[in-house]
């Protein structure tokens, strides 16, 4: 391969090999340290001359699809690490080693904030690629159809800037399509005005998980886009990480997050603190980089498992499923089992949009469980195929971007977008070089 890879006798080898899933044992056949789209455009090239596949990454996030690594270069963007933030126009150009708290924090000094995801870690571009859902994605849509331009190392090791005018092709299949069709190194992208959002947590006891899901799910349908909320049933484990207050504890919560003035937000979710007995109740009026943490997902790499499925209309006995499944009295371990309202804009296919147009569902609904030792596999996955069965009669396919398994295309688009995607990448890689979790499959 030439000069400036990584290999397993250099010290960096495997602190820069780890995927978020500590369980996952990535070896790729060299490491690719870039801090620029020139020196991208130079390892594409020579991994195709060494006959080598590339796959970029930045945190590691849903690394499992990848596969075996061993006739890949793993290609680290951390070094592209660039934001820009242009208030007068409400943009952000971002290099694709960014991730979200380096350009929430900066945003919402502003008043303005990105469609950013629930964890301030995540990698931007990614999170982007793949679609992008957010706490305003009910009121605003998908992150990937607020993205005006992409540059990107195409697969013949050419750096080019792709928006609708100068390849709509590409443009289109970027947008959704995730990594499959070049080598991402910056983005620009549409900024909210958002001086402030409502927001916060009514955690309840555990054991009132299934009076609290039902009354909020019959509250979903009432409620306006400008509101978005996530349902769902906590179990915090005993270990120094995790804050006293919910040190080895058990909750029932309901994650809220509002557009509009702190009266009218309190006034919305009144109905939501009469369902049970309110243990803690964290709403307050904050700017956007307040919620940054919100939804507590872990900031370091950590071991685990996970399942996911988006769902279409839950109805009572999906509640009791689920709570039967994996809530009190099931012995469920599972840290979190969430369900995120969907419907809104989200439902609604954008102008102009990318092959991720909209998400065909009324819930996402994500489990999962740490497994701190080979022996907490068993039982972890048994939770989660609990979890999957209460849900499996109301499935509406997946949002690939929270999918930790590999999983088929057609179970995220619909056949004449994943026949559209087959052919541009027989059209922008026909070779394959590019090494993307859920693949695209040349036509």
């Amino acid at each position: 391969m030439g000069t400036g890879l990584l290999t397993a006798q250099d010290s960096g080898w495997d602190a820069n090999r780890l995927a978020f899933n500590v369980l996952l044992d990535q070896q790729p056949a060299g490491i690719a340290l870039p801090s620029s789209a020139d020196e991208v455009a130079a390892v594409v090239r020579a991994a195709a001359a060494d006959g080598k596949r590339v796959a970029a990454q930045r945190t590691g996030h849903m690394a499992a699809p990848l596969g075996s690594l061993a006739d890949t270069v793993l290609l680290r963007t951390d070094g592209l690490d660039e934001v820009a933030i242009d208030a007068e126009a409400g943009t952000a150009r971002v290099g694709a080693g960014a991730i979200w708290r380096e350009v929430l924090e900066p945003a919402s000094e502003l008043g303005l904030a990105p469609l950013h995801g629930s964890s301030p870690t995540v990698g931007v571009a990614g999170y982007t690629l793949g679609g992008g859902l957010s706490f305003y994605g009910r009121e605003f849509g998908l992150a990937c159809n607020k993205v005006n331009s992409i540059e990107l190392v195409s697969a013949a090791g050419e750096v080019l800037e792709v928006d609708t005018k100068s390849d709509p092709d590409l443009f289109w299949a970027l947008r959704g399509g995730g990594g499959n069709f070049g080598v991402v190194t910056s983005l620009e992208f549409e900024l909210l005005e958002m001086p402030e959002r409502y927001a916060g947590i009514l955690f309840f006891p555990f054991e009132q998980a299934g009076a609290v899901l039902q009354g909020w799910r019959q509250w979903t349908a009432t409620v306006p886009e400008q509101m978005t909320s996530v349902g769902r049933l906590l179990v915090f484990p005993p270990i120094p990480e995790i804050p006293e207050p919910f040190r080895g504890k058990s909750f029932t919560a309901l994650q809220l997050i509002y557009a509009g003035d702190e009266a009218s937000g309190a006034e919305l979710i009144e109905p939501l603190r009469s369902l049970g007995d309110v243990a803690m109740d964290t709403m307050a009026t904050v700017p956007p980089a307040g919620i940054a943490d919100l939804h507590m997902d872990p900031p370091e790499p950590s071991p685990y498992a996970a399942t996911t499925r988006l769902t279409g209309d839950l109805d009572a006995a999906a509640i009791d499923a689920l709570v039967e499944a994996v809530g009190p009295g099931s012995g469920s371990q599972l840290v979190s089992v969430e369900l995120r309202h969907l419907g809104g804009a989200l439902a609604r296919e954008a102008d102009g949009a990318g092959a991720l147009a909209s998400l065909p569902g009324s819930f996402l609904a994500f489990g999962v469980g740490i497994v701190p030792v080979p022996e907490a596999m068993a039982p972890t996955r048994a939770w989660l195929d609990a979890m999957e069965s209460a849900l499996a009669a109301y499935d509406s396919g997946h949002y690939l971007n929270f999918c930790d398994e590999p999983t088929e295309i057609e179970a995220a688009f619909p056949a004449g977008t994943v026949a559209r995607l087959r052919e541009l990448k027989r059209r922008y890689d026909p070779d394959g070089l590019l090494h993307a979790n859920h693949p695209v499959v040349a036509a």
